[in-house]
């Protein structure tokens, strides 16, 4: 049975060239078979977590009048509050039970002090993993970063309130979806509920592991080299235990390449067939996507 690996990344930042070399082909694989790891040993502190989760919590306990405040200015701007039933990440499905605050660089200065701390660690992890990604797919060691300077990424705050009327048929917390940019980080509590689609079509739970940190490719990095490292399918389900009772608390890294970027496969990903996508500028990709996701609410 396919499992979601655990790689320690003190290997590849504090590492010899064999440790790092053996990081790269861990991570090569685990984006070729599943395209979802935890990394061990991230940079980003215990501390820094704890309090970007307690900030996440104080903002949920608002009133929604509140929050409403601060919802989103315009359809697709991405930025702000979400409510509950608001995004339907599966389109097909009913709204998600789910709210959500989205924060870009700009946003979090003017919210809290932890919260820049947080979205600036996130960041300088992030552009280590790619690198190592670049790595792995035989690529200058900044090709990645110096594509993600813009730091248009997106911190997400998600809550998913307790259950207090029955479900809509086939509504789940997160319906299924993969994610928009180059790869996630995920922070998540222990109540659990998400889980991974294999590429058997198998779901299998991808619960909270203590001091890891979930990172999983996104459909831009799966375009950019040709489904070698694969986008895959996540959701967040409802639990049939007595968590149904109890609030789930995440928080989602999304980073995603400058808006200018030109999305084409890579050339050290054509060694076994042709591109299988047409190159897309990442902006307008992403608006395409937000498009999906709302339009029709």
């Amino acid at each position: 049975m396919v499992r979601i690996p655990v790689i320690d990344f003190t290997n590849f930042t504090k590492g010899n060239a064999i440790t790092r070399q053996a990081v790269i082909k861990q991570i090569y694989e685990a984006c070729d078979e599943i395209g979802f790891m935890y990394l061990q040993n991230s940079a980003i502190s215990k501390d820094l977590i704890k309090q970007a989760f307690t900030h996440s919590k104080s903002f949920f306990n608002f009133p929604l009048e509140v929050k409403q405040k601060q919802a989103w200015s315009d359809e697709f701007s991405n930025m702000g509050y979400v409510g509950i039933e608001r995004e339907r990440l599966n389109p097909n499905k009913p709204g998600d039970l789910k709210e959500a605050f989205n924060i870009n660089k700009q946003a979090a200065m003017g919210i809290d002090a932890s919260i820049v701390t947080f979205y600036d660690r996130c960041t300088e992890f992030a552009n280590t993993i790619l690198q190592a990604y670049a790595l792995a797919l035989e690529l200058p060691e900044d090709f990645f970063t110096i594509r993600h300077n813009q730091q248009n990424h997106t911190l997400r705050l998600l809550h998913y309130p307790p259950s207090q009327t029955p479900a809509k048929p086939g509504q789940l917390r997160a319906g299924e979806h993969s994610d928009y940019g180059s790869i996630t980080l995920l922070f998540q509590d222990d109540v659990g509920g998400l889980e991974v689609q294999t590429a058997s079509g198998e779901w299998i739970a991808a619960p909270a592991i203590p001091y890891t940190v979930i990172v999983n490719t996104g459909d831009l990095m799966q375009q950019w080299t040709n489904h070698l490292f694969c986008s895959t399918k996540h959701r967040v389900m409802i639990p049939n235990d007595n968590r149904v009772n109890q609030s789930r608390y995440s928080i989602a890294f999304f980073c995603h390449p400058n808006d200018d970027t030109e999305i084409a496969c890579l050339e050290t990903c054509q060694k076994e067939q042709l591109p299988i996508y047409p190159p897309i500028l990442a902006g307008e990709y992403l608006l395409q996507r937000l498009q999906a996701t709302y339009g029709n609410s």
